[in-house]
């Protein structure tokens, strides 16, 4: 697919991932009315607002912060610079979604277009960057939001991990919405295209390359995120004034989660906690397996965005699990089962990518040494080997 047909439903997409954010952040003002305590009780307001008011246009922090400056009911100078820059933020966070999700939405289409055998993982993969997407405009935006509540460089890095960490329950929806149309409107678009060329990758490189992307997300699984590991990232506090105080920062962008020995919990119970984390890497294996032969070229690049989009996928199959385990052993509110959901996506995007770029090169230099050494590719894999082979043209 060229850049010139996939660039109408990467945008497409993408508008349509801002709107359903800003109608979304737009129900806190429902929230805040007299009569919604009538429906659905006080925690469960609580926790829709949690969920809803990174995406709220909406500075209610900020103008009391200001009031309270200005020592008067009314908003005063200082009140409305507050709000103009908690404005500003959310102008920043919406228009990055836009961005960021149309791009990465773009270059998805373009080497892993939807056409037959491969529609399921194209929907896979734009679900996927629109979570990192939302991510990384929270993350862009957030010192503006930080600024606007006032005394902005007071622990600065831990209120950035807390600000990185809300609004990602909403994103898995609404992204997955966005998802479906993009791809909807780029099968739309491709038609009455030129052939898509499919990739063939020798068995034994697609293989090893499998093994090594998988090794760096089961060392990010196994080993970083050890709970020792975790304490001694979360001790880290150098004093460099802003800079201070990392450790929560650290824990947002490089663990999954926190895990330890069975202890004196029940051995069958501390299975049941390792599962996710098994399900996790077993569909980063998967994913990173299928990869290259469901691009169009596994260049570096494209390798690197598909192992965020396998990583990202194992993290929401994994927390899944958790969520139904949780269901059937603590039966009880559905919102606070899926309060936190996602958590470890920021840690996905990092080790994503260093998982793919290690599997682009570790099938650039298995793939390159076969050819230096004049040996045929063993046993290559069609991109698409249940689509059979193409009609011969007329």
């Amino acid at each position: 697919m060229t850049y010139r047909r996939a660039a109408i439903p990467a945008v497409a997409g993408g508008l349509l991932l801002t709107a359903l954010l800003w109608w979304a952040g737009a129900s806190v003002h429902a929230l805040q009315l007299p009569g919604a305590s009538n429906l659905v009780d006080g925690e469960t307001v609580g926790q829709l607002r949690g969920w809803l008011l990174p995406w709220a246009y909406d500075p209610p922090g900020a103008a009391q912060f200001g009031n309270a400056m200005a020592g008067g009911d009314a908003p005063g100078p200082d009140g409305a610079s507050y709000a103009a820059l908690e404005a500003t933020g959310q102008q920043i966070r919406f228009g990055a979604v836009l961005v960021f999700f149309s791009l990465g939405a773009l270059f998805l289409l373009r080497r892993l277009p939807p056409e037959r055998g491969r529609t399921l993982a194209a929907v896979l993969a734009v679900w996927a960057w629109g979570l990192v997407a939302g991510t990384l405009a929270v993350t862009v935006s957030a010192p503006w939001s930080i600024a606007s509540g006032g005394r902005g460089s007071f622990r600065f890095l831990p209120r950035l991990a807390g600000v990185i960490a809300s609004g990602r329950e909403v994103l898995v929806v609404t992204a997955l919405v966005a998802a479906v149309a993009t791809v909807l409107v780029a099968r739309l678009t491709a038609k009455g295209a030129g052939p898509v060329p499919q990739a063939v990758v020798p068995t034994r490189a697609a293989r090893l390359a499998t093994t090594v992307g998988t090794a760096v997300v089961a060392f990010a699984v196994v080993v970083v995120s050890q709970q020792s590991v975790a304490a001694a990232l979360q001790s880290v506090s150098p004093s460099v004034g802003v800079l201070s105080e990392p450790g929560d920062l650290l824990r947002q962008w490089l663990l999954f989660g926190a895990w330890s020995g069975p202890g004196s919990a029940p051995f069958g119970a501390w299975l049941l906690d390792r599962g996710a984390d098994v399900l996790l890497l077993v569909v980063v294996w998967w994913a990173l397996r299928r990869l290259p032969m469901l691009l169009t070229r596994a260049t570096v690049p494209a390798m690197a965005l598909g192992g965020v989009c396998a990583t990202v996928l194992g993290l929401l199959a994994g927390e899944l699990l958790r969520v139904v385990r949780s269901a059937v052993e603590l039966p009880g509110d559905p919102l606070r089962l899926l309060s936190g959901f996602a958590e470890g996506v920021p840690a996905a995007l990092t080790w994503g990518l260093v998982a793919g770029v290690a599997a682009a090169v570790t099938l650039r230099v298995v793939t390159g040494r076969a050819q230096v050494a004049g040996a045929a590719p063993d046993d290559p894999e069609p991109a698409n080997p249940s689509d059979g082979p193409e009609p011969a043209n007329p």
